[in-house]
């Protein structure tokens, strides 16, 4: 299994799981084109889709999905509260993901995981295949019980790393939206992203990216002074950028 990133960022959003039966687009917040474009650099395009999971119903997330998958004809799976959003629980494309039930994708176990995040019914996603697993962790206020039970033994971890605390309390945003972001149904911040990993299996992870990075209230340096003492190993700690994302990951 590996994975890899087209852009990660309040501009938009998309992550590629594959395996080597399976090709699978986790949201996508580009328009057709853009999504296109970030493909090809990673050797893809949506031909290769097996399908395309959506983790809530934020423009940032969901903004291309029906788009692409009207243009190319490929199945979309989401919680029941996230397809409530525009036309996706009407669309013959669409299937319901139960959250908290593990579910087979294109030979792909798939488990949704229900998050804090101030949206219909928002979830993230662990992938397993062969006894490895891969956890995509972004767009979450707090970290729960549940969380922390499923994240727990991943061989590679897409953890958010949204906001520094005082550069959000300083920075440009006005006080509600402040308040939105730094709050328990926002976005984890640096430490809270530190403290997820002080109780996970390291040894265990092969690669960690900090992902979602705010370009106005974070920067790589501080993502990474926070979150690099707690790891074993630095040499695994990478992070997702909003116009590059990030190359093929490979699982060993």
């Amino acid at each position: 299994m590996r994975f890899a990133s087209l852009g990660s960022g309040s501009k938009g959003n998309a992550t590629l799981v594959e395996t080597a039966n399976a090709c699978i687009l986790i949201d996508c917040g580009f328009t057709i084109k853009e999504t296109v474009r970030r493909m090809a650099r990673l050797g893809r395009a949506p031909t290769d889709l097996s399908a395309i999971l959506v983790t809530h119903e934020h423009s940032d997330h969901i903004k291309g999905v029906m788009p692409l998958a009207r243009r190319y004809n490929i199945p979309v799976y989401s919680s029941f509260g996230t397809a409530e959003h525009g036309d996706m629980r009407n669309s013959p494309l669409w299937s319901c993901l139960p959250l908290g039930v593990h579910v087979e994708i294109a030979g792909l176990d798939v488990l949704p995981v229900a998050v804090p995040h101030d949206a219909r019914e928002p979830c993230q996603f662990v992938f397993r295949t062969q006894k490895k697993s891969f956890g995509l962790l972004t767009d979450l206020g707090s970290i729960t019980p549940f969380v922390r039970e499923h994240y727990s033994e991943c061989d590679a971890l897409l953890l958010e790393c949204n906001h520094d605390v005082s550069m959000l309390r300083a920075g440009p945003y006005p006080p509600s939206l402040k308040r939105r972001v730094g709050g328990d149904w926002g976005h984890l911040n640096n430490h809270q992203a530190a403290s997820l990993l002080k109780e996970v299996n390291l040894g265990r992870l092969q690669h960690i990216v900090m992902a979602h990075l705010s370009e106005k209230n974070n920067t790589p340096v501080l993502a990474k002074a926070a979150v690099e003492p707690v790891l074993a190993d630095s040499g695994a700690l990478l992070w997702a950028d909003q116009e590059a994302g990030f190359d093929w990951l490979e699982i060993a």
